[in-house]
């Protein structure tokens, strides 16, 4: 096994202090609970209490420890290439909505960073996508023209001021980036107090929509008027948003270099190994980020391959040996790439949801937070048409098909995985599928000989998850779902732990 380099911790998190709000301890009523504590979630708290709302943020675990917490944290409505796409998929006026309701988000978070003087690092900086080679060229050029079309600040250069050269790139100007989760805890602390509430160590279990609203935690329940429910993707299996997506997982490295040597802006490759790239100060000092080698969820074993590309793209084009950090992150993309916000379903009267960010999760969710209150104040909002979560959704796409197609496969296929194995097959420092007495088991044996064993089977819809290397967990390949080698939820839809295997060292023996 690969001995990686850095300490296995998100930046944002590690550099910040954890939050300390108390979980549910009994029955509350609010006029709007809010079921996720990330960008989104809390977006939409501060904006609907300033509305004079009182709401409660609900969080199954710590706030912004989730995707808001392991981001490159870059607020841009500079979204790699995509506004060429979507002029010729769904026209210019939506195209230009798009731009201009991400755009308004970078603006929203510069106010509030302003009006509460927050202190996250925020800067203004430009944002570039760029082509190393003449094979890339010609789809940056097609979105210069596409962007300055739409009406957003972009440029053509040839030059940046990465220490590599470059075929050509799209500038976008007065984008901006920040600590994420310096600026969310803040936002945090404003919505807690006077009526509002932020709950962590709650786990939400169920939401009824029938007149006022009924949220079912481990703890007790909270009474809403409205429920949002921004958890990445929806905790609740309703509006088949699992299928609407896909999960992408990618990684991060973080290294520090000198200042006169850190390139201005941020920066994102467009070949298929493409790397995404920024630089944020710290207690004096310049931490450079450096993110990619994204995969679906659970298609990938060795993981630790992925931080390896990441480490050396850092040695090899920046001259860094020494990093300081490495970790993972989780989206959903979805089909059209447009986020879905709105109604949790057609039928729905008071549950709204969020999800579909497509890796741009701090103007997306950020614009989230912003309709979504909109929609429950009964504002009307030009972008609600676009994002409308019960818009058709185009399953007849290459895309969607080969993904739900491969869901199949995992579903009926992943059952045969581990059919020869018992528990005693599973080395020190490995996570395999072994069958014991006929059911699938998921076995990890850790560096001093002790053998976790769960239940395979994903509690979400039924898939048997795929050993995570790097992280030692284990992850669904259909929706995403992940767990610690206990069979703990990591992360949703998921919302039950996998099921322990009791002595599963002596029972297990070779099929």
């Amino acid at each position: 096994m690969t001995q990686l380099a850095g300490t296995p911790v998100s930046y944002w998190i590690n550099s910040t202090p954890n939050s300390n709000f108390p979980p549910l301890e009994q029955e509350t009523t609010v006029d709007v609970a809010i079921v996720g504590a990330g960008i989104a979630g809390l977006t939409a708290a501060i904006l609907l209490k300033r509305a004079g709302k009182r709401v409660a943020v609900i969080e199954s675990k710590n706030i912004v420890t989730g995707t808001s917490g392991h981001t490159t944290a870059k607020v841009t409505s500079l979204h790699q290439l995509i506004y060429a796409d979507l002029i010729k998929n769904i026209g210019e006026d939506k195209a230009r909505l798009y731009g201009e309701s991400n755009q308004a988000a970078v603006e929203r978070v510069a106010q509030f960073v302003t009006e509460e003087k927050i202190d996250c690092d925020f800067s203004r900086v430009a944002a570039y996508s760029f082509a190393e080679s003449e094979k890339g060229l010609g789809k940056i050029k097609d979105e210069v023209e596409a962007a300055t079309q739409l009406g957003l600040p972009a440029s053509f250069v040839r030059t940046t001021s990465l220490p590599f050269a470059i075929a050509g790139a799209i500038r976008f100007d007065n984008q901006a980036q920040f600590h994420v989760r310096k600026y969310l805890l803040h936002l945090a602390n404003l919505v807690a107090g006077d009526g509002s509430y932020v709950f962590e160590q709650t786990i939400v279990q169920q939401v009824k929509d029938d007149g006022k609203c009924q949220v079912t935690t481990d703890r007790g329940v909270v009474w809403a008027q409205d429920v949002l429910v921004t958890t990445n993707l929806p905790i609740l299996d309703q509006g088949l948003y699992f299928a609407k997506t896909f999960p992408r997982r990618s990684y991060i490295v973080g290294a520090f270099i000198e200042p006169e040597r850190a390139p201005e802006g941020m920066f994102i490759g467009v070949e298929d190994e493409y790397y995404s790239i920024r630089t944020t100060p710290h207690e004096g000092r310049t931490l450079l980020l450096i993110g990619g080698s994204g995969h679906k969820v659970g298609t990938v074993t060795d993981t630790e391959t992925c931080y390896q590309k990441l480490i050396d793209f850092a040695q090899s084009r920046f001259g860094l040996n020494e990093i300081q950090y490495r970790w993972s992150t989780q989206d959903y993309v979805s089909f059209d790439k447009l986020p879905y916000i709105g109604k949790l379903t057609p039928m729905s009267q008071h549950v709204y949801t969020a999800t579909g960010f497509s890796l741009w999760g701090m103007s997306n969710g950020t614009l989230a937070g912003m309709l979504l209150s909109d929609q429950v104040l009964g504002r009307e909002n030009l972008w609600a048409s676009l994002y409308d979560s019960t818009r058709a959704t185009p399953f007849l796409t290459p895309e969607s098909l080969k993904n739900n197609a491969e869901v199949s496969v995992h579903w009926i296929g992943d059952r045969l995985k581990g059919l020869t194995e018992s528990a005693q097959d599973v080395a020190n420092g490995e996570g395999k599928l072994v069958t014991i007495e006929g059911k699938k088991v998921a076995a990890y044996r850790n560096e001093q000989g002790e053998l976790h064993t769960v239940s395979a089977v994903c509690t979400h819809l039924g898939c048997i998850v795929n050993w995570n290397s790097a992280e030692k967990s284990w992850d669904c390949p259909c929706h995403g779902a992940r767990f610690d080698c206990d069979g703990k939820v990591l992360r949703a839809p998921a919302v039950k732990n996998l099921q322990p295997v009791e002595d599963a060292e002596n029972v297990g023996t070779k099929a």
